[in-house]
């Protein structure tokens, strides 16, 4: 049981070979792939990938660097294409500071509007954060007072205080090939003390590819990679920590169980 819980396998270096892509991850033991929109361009092949393949499901959202670009994307858009059998979260979404592609505000009432889209649609939410934890944190709160979510940050290369309090509110972390990289000491750390049951491990193929494959086009195959770099650094059995990411990934994600 090993799971892809977060990779673009519409983008550009993946899209051109998804056949032979798809094939090396399941070669490698990959029994799940979630394929995730940035752009409401990208809906329908992000979804059509997942129609046809039965181990790849789908999310539906809009990435706050282009929140900009999509203001007519609200919570009624959102919840009108989570319908689909196949759309099993809403997202990514969230706030990126570092690059402030898209204004501020505007980047936090797109957030809203799809945590508000998740809640009503009964789906987690995939949340994106860089250089922004207190905003991010304030949102998360602020919504949960309004009515429970579920969801994960995905990719965390935050602070510990930071994934503290995301699992106090119930979320998942899910933690890429970042994790390899000699100068991730500090997310090694807080990666190393997580608690299993709300760990999850992803790709976000094609970037980020983890060692030894750094500097490659990254794809769902080399989560192998990244999991049992993981397991070595907890002192776990990569069986084990496969296995449990794995039934928490299914947890999140529940609509993959239907």
């Amino acid at each position: 049981m090993l799971v892809d819980s977060h990779c673009h396998l519409n983008y550009k270096g993946l899209a051109e070979e998804q056949r032979a892509v798809l094939e090396r991850a399941r070669a490698r033991g990959v029994t799940a792939m979630l394929n995730i929109a940035t752009r409401e361009r990208e809906w329908d092949d992000v979804l059509a990938t997942a129609e046809r393949e039965p181990d790849v499901w789908a999310t539906v959202g809009i990435h706050p660097h282009e929140a900009d670009q999509h203001p007519h994307v609200d919570t009624a858009r959102l919840v009108a294409r989570a319908q689909h059998p196949r759309v099993v979260g809403i997202g990514e979404t969230g706030l990126d500071y570092f690059y402030d592609h898209s204004d501020r505000d505007r980047q936090q009432s797109s957030f809203r509007a799809h945590i508000a889209a998740a809640r009503e649609a009964g789906v987690p939410i995939v949340v994106h954060t860089r250089d922004a934890e207190a905003d991010t944190a304030q949102i998360l709160r602020d919504e949960m007072g309004k009515g429970a979510f579920s969801g994960v940050i995905h990719c965390f290369t935050g602070t510990r205080a930071f994934a503290e309090t995301a699992m106090e509110l119930g979320f998942y972390i899910s933690i890429s090939g970042i994790v390899t990289f000699k100068s991730a000491k500090e997310l090694q750390e807080t990666a190393a003390g997580l608690p299993l049951n709300r760990l999850l491990i992803e790709t976000d193929a094609p970037f980020l590819a983890p060692v030894p494959h750094r500097g490659k086009t990254g794809e769902p195959a080399f989560v192998a990679e990244t999991a049992s770099f993981l397991a070595e650094l907890r002192g776990e059995k990569v069986e084990d920590l496969q296995r449990a990411t794995a039934e928490n990934f299914y947890a999140l994600f529940s609509k993959t169980r239907a």
